[in-house]
């Protein structure tokens, strides 16, 4: 056998769509830029386009007006809420011409940074991410350098940031203040990781409704299940353990939720006969499950509109990233996970 040279066809450039639509190179470049020309000579230079197969070079043109019309998405991981997230915010990016590039960093240190610098190398038009304590100091210098940064989920108070933050605390009340109003008056908490602020955030909604019930705070019934849902299982264990185990239980995302909801199912645990069980993030199993699991549902939707909102704004005036915060309040679903305490 011989070696053959495989010669690929050069592609049509914006000199070969000028010649043939017979106007200027500049003519063009205005067309493809959306500025305005003749009616006449924009239709002529559409027919071209496509009879050549013409694709702009995106990597030129950001170069010349700085932007890429890529927004890039940083999460910890596909999971329930960020494949929810990343849904709504590609179809009202999409909206604004701008695609989205999702990256997974897996809560890693390296993974994030990896993950940052990717985005920085690719002059992405900004950056959209749930913040992590730890890495704070490592963000600053590229928001210093320019990066366009909008924070979701996490806060991280003092960045020079934009957020758009659920109102976790306040919703986080609500759903216990549910169960306290039903008589219970031991209620545990499986929570996130306390680095979180939207850990501590729903920690403290459940201490405020306690406070508000006039109910004593039993450090036993905090358990810290670090967003796990098999650390949640295990601690539903112990929780059930101790000699005077709760009669309800706040699961303060859906993974522990799920934990808990899996270890009273496999001993036998009954919901809401024998456990009261609330959650804070609502998934679609929740809705189908026997008994519904009342539960607060974050305003995806809600969330994706505002960060595009809020995206657009700092695009089209050019400026950088401010300190604007939007919270966005959550709504409870009631349904039948939970039942008034016998006496």
């Amino acid at each position: 056998m011989t070696d053959q040279t495989i010669t690929r066809p050069r592609p049509a450039t914006i000199i070969d769509v000028a010649r043939e639509a017979g106007v200027a190179v500049g003519t063009v470049s205005r067309y493809i830029n959306g500025l305005p020309i003749r009616g006449g000579n924009r239709e002529r230079i559409a027919q071209v386009i496509e009879e050549l197969g013409y694709r702009r070079n995106s990597a030129a043109a950001s170069i010349k007006t700085n932007t890429t019309h890529i927004v890039g998405l940083l999460v910890p991981a596909i999971g329930e809420f960020h494949a929810a997230l990343l849904d709504q915010l590609t179809r009202r990016m999409r909206q604004t011409g701008r695609a989205v590039l999702c990256y997974c960093h897996d809560t890693e240190p390296t993974s994030f940074m990896e993950g940052l610098e990717f985005f920085a190398t690719h002059r992405v038009d900004a950056v959209v991410m749930d913040g992590h304590e730890e890495l704070r100091q490592r963000l600053a210098p590229y928001i210093a350098e320019g990066m366009l940064v909008v924070l979701y989920d996490n806060d991280l108070p003092g960045l020079h940031a934009d957020r758009v933050i659920v109102e976790n605390r306040r919703a986080s009340k609500r759903l216990v203040d549910h169960v306290l109003d039903l008589g219970h008056k031991r209620v545990a908490i499986l929570h996130g990781n306390l680095r979180d602020s939207v850990a501590r955030d729903r920690l403290e909604g459940y201490r405020d409704a306690l406070k508000a019930h006039g109910v004593a705070e039993i450090p036993e019934l905090l358990m810290d299940a670090g967003w796990s849902e098999q650390r949640a299982y295990s601690g539903m264990g112990d929780l059930m353990a101790l000699p005077n185990p709760p009669t309800a239980v706040f699961g303060a995302n859906y993974n522990m939720s799920i934990g808990a909801l899996r270890w009273l199912q496999d001993h036998g645990v009954s919901i809401p006969e024998d456990m009261s069980l609330v959650s804070f993030d609502d998934v679609p199993a929740f809705s189908v499950h026997l008994p519904g699991i009342t539960a607060v549902g974050q305003p995806v939707e809600k969330i994706a509109e505002t960060i595009v909102s809020t995206l657009q704004q700092r695009l089209m005036q050019g400026a950088p990233s401010g300190k604007r915060t939007v919270r966005i309040d959550a709504d409870i679903t009631l349904r039948g996970s939970t039942r008034r305490l016998r006496r």
